[in-house]
């Protein structure tokens, strides 16, 4: 076989080498069972490492609840928010307190799932699975999770990060006004998304201001200490459930947008109904999880299998005057 002969082979070779296998155009739409076929074990190998995870530290629950919010609502469920570098989401405001060991998390998992399956589940996929798995894993509902999702090619711009919800926000039109252009229209959507408080903690710079016995207290505890955390739910901090609406019932709210759901009359009827009834609330968040994981993307499901959730892939090489590699859409 002469030279001019071999190198289209070799290029070609190189390409499926340095690019896994792309999801084609037009393939499946996303379904809850799209990897069922191709890596039937993905879930069990989410869930099993979720669980690990949460038994050597149980703040990484929260600190993946938080992540897969601040990745789905600027620009939908694309894993951008793991990018790193400059103009990365996690050089931006909103971002810089996200925990970067839930982040790697992710990544560790994306490398168990590929190393079984082959690089055919995208970060974005293994986020979401993720996400439901500490929910349950701490004593929360369950919820369908579409799968099928293509990681972005680049991050979110900063205007659309600028656009999530503040815990300064004391206006809860304000907040429903966000939810709202994300497909998250009604009340009960921001009441219970809101409710993933109920696990997690807070660094002194975000809680409100000193006004009542119980902010008063934080800001006391804050002054001696101004490294400390502060539990998001005084009750049950640890646990998934409706204790984070009592809290608010008795204004123990940390977040000056959590005190402002129970001050508004469109959100005040909703977190004391949520505060009585455990089940109602999550019934509720199950439905928002699922609304929240369906934000539109822009320009539609398009982008790749990246083979590190922190960077995108290498550039694609051309051969025969296409490109071949991993970018796709579906």
């Amino acid at each position: 076989m002469g030279a001019v002969a071999v190198l289209p082979l070799l290029v070609s070779t190189l390409a499926v080498l340095l690019c896994p296998p792309a999801v084609a155009a037009g393939a499946a739409p996303l379904s809850v069972d799209f990897h069922a076929v191709s890596c039937p074990q993905l879930e069990s190998i989410v869930r099993s490492s979720v669980q690990a995870a949460l038994q050597r530290e149980i703040a990484l629950a929260a600190g993946l609840l938080r992540i897969f919010f601040h990745d789905c609502f600027p620009q939908g469920c694309d894993a951008s928010v793991y990018l790193n570098g400059t103009n990365s989401e996690l050089q931006q405001g909103p971002n810089l307190s996200l925990q970067p060991r839930a982040l790697k998390l992710v990544d560790d998992i994306r490398a168990k799932v590929h190393a079984a399956c082959g690089p055919i589940v995208s970060c974005a996929d293994i986020s979401a699975l993720a996400t439901r798995d500490v929910v349950v894993v701490s004593g929360g509902p369950s919820f369908d999770v579409s799968l099928g999702q293509l990681d972005s090619l680049a991050p979110a711009s900063s205007g659309l990060v600028d656009d999530l919800p503040s815990p300064f926000t004391a206006s809860v039109q304000t907040l429903l006004d966000k939810f709202k252009t994300r497909g998250l229209g009604e009340a009960a959507d921001l009441v219970a998304l809101s409710g993933g408080h109920t696990i997690g903690r807070s660094q002194c710079d975000f809680i409100r201001p000193a006004e009542d016995t119980f902010s008063k207290k934080m800001a006391a505890n804050c002054t001696k200490n101004p490294n400390r955390l502060e539990n998001l739910d005084p009750i049950t901090p640890d646990a998934f459930d409706n204790s984070y609406y009592i809290a608010l019932t008795f204004n123990q709210g940390v977040f000056t947008s959590d005190m402002a759901l129970i001050r508004d009359r469109s959100t005040a009827p909703i977190v004391r109904q949520f505060a009585k009834d455990k089940a109602a609330f999550f019934a509720q968040f199950a439905k928002s999880m699922v609304k929240l994981s369906k934000v539109p993307r822009p320009s539609g499901n398009v982008g790749e299998i990246r083979r590190s959730c922190f960077r995108t892939n290498a550039p694609r090489l051309a051969v025969d005057g296409g490109d071949e590699g991993l970018a796709a859409s579906a």
